[in-house]
């Protein structure tokens, strides 16, 4: 999350994919650094433990909203 702000802050379009489980991690950290509605996409947690066609899936799946944040910067 931190980086997605502190990139946005210098003028660089950013797009932080976020999974289930640090959602309530990630909110806490854009509020402390003055960004409480930084706008993230959401994958399903665990991503380390997936299996490749599972990745290539929910890559498929969050491709959508990670456009989304780049073109909206």
């Amino acid at each position: 999350m931190l980086d997605g702000i502190l990139l946005e802050q210098r003028g660089i379009p950013a797009a932080v994919i976020c999974t289930d489980l640090f959602v309530p991690n990630g909110r806490a950290t854009a509020k402390a650094h003055g960004a409480p509605d930084y706008p993230f996409a959401l994958v399903p947690h665990p991503m380390a433990s997936a299996a490749p066609a599972e990745l290539a899936r929910q890559a498929k799946a969050v491709l959508p909203a990670v456009l989304r944040l780049l073109l909206s910067a």
